[in-house]
């Protein structure tokens, strides 16, 4: 990574806190700083949504968000905080969970789903909507903690926070295409965190959006991209100091490439993530948008910008610095 010029990756905490530690202390040794992803601890005997791959694959395993537990998550925040300090280390940005305002990470849903997308009133009269804006307010108290922690860190008291992502699930209502479960839209739930104190809480807002692929070079497709980008965006994310809300951070987009040769044929999605960036470039611009990092994921090979031994054109692209002038 650091042959390629990358400079900040985006880290997920699991389990094994020792090798996360490991793989931190390396990132920082090669000058790779990182956003790091935390996971709260939960209430003991909290339940557990077991992983059902075949009827809901991509729903995993886990507590309900309503179980977290602030007193337990502050102590582990504080000890691995410690630990970073101890080693020399400043994150370059704190999120807390990962796009609980759908099904997939966040087991207050019901299983199957009514397959829609739940609006601010539904978070107030809707059973299910309910039991989500119960773990939508226990997060708010794992934050706080969490914000704690960070302020009293030694070396990580200037890392932004940042909200959980959000999954960019659409307008309000029945999913375009069929689907077994649900999720919160962007405006609702930010609406609902706002009201309950998030400002206070968080230096910027977190989003995720993957853009539709089609028509790479095309005018009129990069037109409804833009919209899509800006549907998102603008009634979300506004510039440091507003009253309408703060800046955001994208800690996820991309497009995906299915060839398999060596080298790859990059053109399509190069000329998707020159356009996307320039996109980018207008937000960012606007202070609307103060950080962006290109996803690749782990184990899917067709997201992977690193191939054939070197970073793609696509890659070159998505890490290429925005000149906000």
């Amino acid at each position: 990574m650091k042959a390629a010029g990358v400079h900040v990756i985006r880290f997920g905490m699991e389990d094994q806190e020792d090798e996360n530690l490991d793989f931190i202390k390396r990132a920082h040794a090669q000058n790779i700083g990182v956003v790091l992803i935390f996971h709260g601890k939960y209430a003991p005997g909290a339940p557990v949504r077991p992983y059902q791959a075949k009827e809901f694959p991509g729903m995993w395993e886990g507590p309900p968000i309503s179980f977290l537990d602030p007193d337990a998550s502050r102590i582990y925040f504080q000890q691995f905080l410690g630990k970073l300090d101890a080693a020399g280390i400043a994150l370059a940005g704190i999120e807390l969970e990962n796009e609980i305002n759908m099904a997939g990470n966040n087991p207050d849903f019901r299983l199957p789903g009514e397959g829609r997308v739940l609006g601010l009133d539904d978070l107030r009269r809707d059973p299910e909507g309910r039991q989500v804006a119960k773990g939508y307010q226990q997060y708010l108290k794992v934050l706080a903690a969490l914000k704690d922690v960070r302020d009293h860190s030694k070396l990580s008291r200037q890392a932004p926070l940042l909200p959980f992502s959000l999954v960019d699930t659409g307008p309000e209502g029945a999913w375009p295409t069929a689907k077994n479960y649900d999720g919160v839209s962007p405006g609702a739930t930010m609406t609902f965190l706002r009201a309950n104190g998030l400002d206070k809480l968080v230096d910027a807002y977190n989003l995720h959006i993957y853009p539709w692929a089609y028509g790479p070079g095309e005018r009129v497709s990069a037109i409804h991209r833009l919209r899509r980008l800006q549907q998102l965006v603008q009634p979300l994310c506004f510039p440091a100091g507003s009253p309408g809300g703060k800046p955001c951070w994208v800690t996820e987009w991309g497009f995906t490439n299915d060839s398999k040769n060596c080298p790859a044929d990059e053109k399509a999605r190069s000329l998707l993530v020159q356009e996307m960036m320039g996109d980018f470039r207008q937000l960012a611009q606007q202070k609307r948008l103060t950080g962006l990092i290109y996803y690749a994921w782990l184990g899917e090979a067709r997201f992977d910008v690193y191939r054939c031994g070197s970073l793609t054109k696509t890659g070159q692209l998505a890490i290429a610095p925005i000149a906000t002038n």
